[in-house]
């Protein structure tokens, strides 16, 4: 793997490690689903906007739409409902925990559908990456959770599931569609179903339209989704999935380093090793994918 593919995926997890600061920051100020929602369309219609802005070509044949709403029903339907909801019935540390079991489903569905295959010492990667994890998050584990726990545990596998899925189905139209216009639509789709959500069962005019809000939303919408989701298509371009996706582990690295250099955090021995752990899974996994050739979908 280039460096420059590294240095992008590392900006990839390290804009998506900042969006849960950003959520739980604008949360007290709309319903759920309706920031959601807002969310996405703010993200789509940013991406394509950009995408007409610079002509580039609309999506062509009905398999290739079909992908894309599945990627828009999975990453932004089910990965936003999940997101968005989790935070109320379980504790943070369980959900690191169930939300990183993602690259493992990744390496099942790579392994199936793209032909992705993990040597023995891929899989000890994947093991001691997700092991990392759960060191990371012991001290949070038993904590109380804030509601019904199964619940919880639902909402967040379904977005790992769903998340897990677009993945997929992403590097498979990688390459094949441009990036801005296939990113947008699946935004724009998976939004739909959120809309009809919120206005079913939240009241969207409850929004308090403050300037905190508004910062959330838009770093949330802009270099959270819309960025990252093109510069992730652009990777998955070039990169098999399982050596991407391996890289999310970093993500609650990331959230320990934020609170080391924002709110006084200490890391002690026991962090400190899931992290060594962590890293040494990932160095693991993207140094022995071995790919064959998948059949088309």
């Amino acid at each position: 793997m280039k460096v420059s593919e590294v240095l992008i995926i590392i900006l990839v997890i390290l804009l998506w490690a900042i969006c849960f600061p950003l959520i739980i920051a604008g949360i007290p100020f709309a319903p759920h689903i309706t920031f959601a929602t807002i969310r996405a369309l703010l993200a789509g219609t940013s991406l394509i906007a950009l995408a007409l802005l610079l002509g580039r070509p609309m999506p062509r044949g009905a398999r290739t739409w079909a992908t894309i709403g599945a990627v828009g029903l999975g990453a932004t339907t089910l990965g936003f409902l999940g997101m968005f909801h989790a935070a109320e019935f379980v504790s943070p540390g369980i959900a690191t925990v169930i939300a990183n079991t993602q690259p493992l489903l990744a390496a099942v569905l790579a392994g199936i559908f793209l032909g992705e295959r993990l040597d023995l010492g891929g899989k000890f990667g994947l093991a001691l990456g997700f092991g990392g994890i759960v060191i990371i998050a012991a001290p949070r584990l038993f904590a109380a959770p804030a509601g019904n726990y199964a619940i919880g545990v639902a909402y967040i596998l379904l977005a790992a599931l769903g998340i897990s899925v677009s993945n997929v189905l992403i590097k498979r139209i990688a390459g094949r569609v441009d990036a801005l216009m296939a990113m947008g639509l699946q935004m724009l789709i998976g939004a739909l179903p959120l809309a009809a959500i919120a206005w079913a069962f939240e009241e969207p005019q409850d929004i308090i339209w403050s300037t905190r809000f508004l910062f959330a939303l838009v770093g949330l919408s802009l270099p959270g989704t819309a960025l990252v989701y093109w510069l992730w298509f652009s990777v998955l371009e070039r990169v098999p999935l399982n050596r991407a996706i391996a890289f999310s582990f970093l993500i609650p690295i990331f959230g320990l380093s934020m609170g080391v250099l924002f709110y006084g955090d200490t890391i002690g021995w026991t962090k400190a090793g899931g992290i060594a752990s962590t890293l040494l899974g990932i160095v693991l996994v993207t140094r022995t994918i071995r790919v064959r050739a998948a059949s088309a979908i």
